[in-house]
């Protein structure tokens, strides 16, 4: 009879600058890949771990959930510190939970929310630099913000989605909310979707700045949906002004855990 696994999900926090997205590939360092060898170095045995969203060479995380099955006995408390003992600095776990046999991390998510943060000033921000792209000229918030309606809802996002794998059957996506807002010099573009294309938040938040500059009219806007052609939208935003916010789950995550 085989060794009883038990299912865990952490909340991790991360900064993706010196990383080649969440997912593992091979010789690029991965968010993904540290996680398994902190596992590792914690339990003694090797484990194998699934994220909810798979972030971009660059992308930064606020609310990443990943889920591992294990032979360990180990308290979701003493995940949570032991893999804080073992990760770099910057990736750190939130939280972590003992879940159900049957929860899954990507599947069972209802949404996904992220925000795109774009630094509005004439000058750089040393401090802003990895979290934020710079626009220097002004942007009209109100007139993103009539773009982001049309965004609302279900519609093909063909133009917003870079490339399309052979695992990609449709280019339908439901958009719960989006919408620009600007405290001082910082404008943040947030989005809530079911799941989102490849490079599909980038490439809007490229495009929303071209109607922000004066450069791109609504009505324009409204034709590169309507073309559901890849690659339309753009050109696509910096990687390291976007920042996965949270998943979320029809129940929220719950049991044992430990916030650090």
């Amino acid at each position: 009879m085989g060794q009883k696994l038990t299912q865990f999900a952490l909340i991790i926090e991360y900064d993706g600058g010196n990383y080649h997205g969440f997912q593992l590939q091979a010789n690029e360092p991965t968010v993904q890949a540290e996680l398994e060898r902190a596992l590792e170095k914690l339990t003694g045995k090797t484990t194998r771990v699934a994220g909810a969203s798979r972030t971009d060479a660059g992308v930064h995380a606020l609310g990443q959930v990943v889920s591992f099955r294990t032979g360990s006995i180990l308290t979701a408390q003493t995940f949570t510190s032991g893999l804080n003992y073992y990760l770099p600095l910057d990736i750190a776990v939130r939280a972590a939970y003992r879940m159900p046999d049957g929860f899954r991390v990507r599947s069972d998510a209802v949404n996904r929310e992220y925000n795109y943060y774009i630094l509005n000033r004439r000058t750089r921000s040393p401090l802003e630099r990895r979290y934020s792209c710079r626009v220097a000229a002004g942007l009209d918030v109100d007139s993103m913000n009539r773009a982001c309606q049309a965004l609302i809802g279900q519609h093909d996002f063909g133009s917003f989605a870079t490339a399309l794998g052979p695992e990609v059957k449709s280019t339908v996506r439901r958009i719960y909310r989006a919408g620009v807002n600007k405290e001082g010099d910082m404008v943040t573009l947030n989005m809530v979707a079911s799941s989102f294309l490849t490079h599909q938040v980038r490439n809007t938040a490229g495009t929303l700045i071209r109607v922000g500059l004066g450069k791109m009219t609504l009505a324009e806007f409204s034709s590169i949906m309507e073309a559901e052609k890849p690659g339309l939208a753009g050109p696509a935003a910096e990687a390291g002004g976007l920042c996965l916010m949270k998943v979320n789950y029809r129940q929220p995550l719950s049991g044992e855990n430990e916030n650090i």
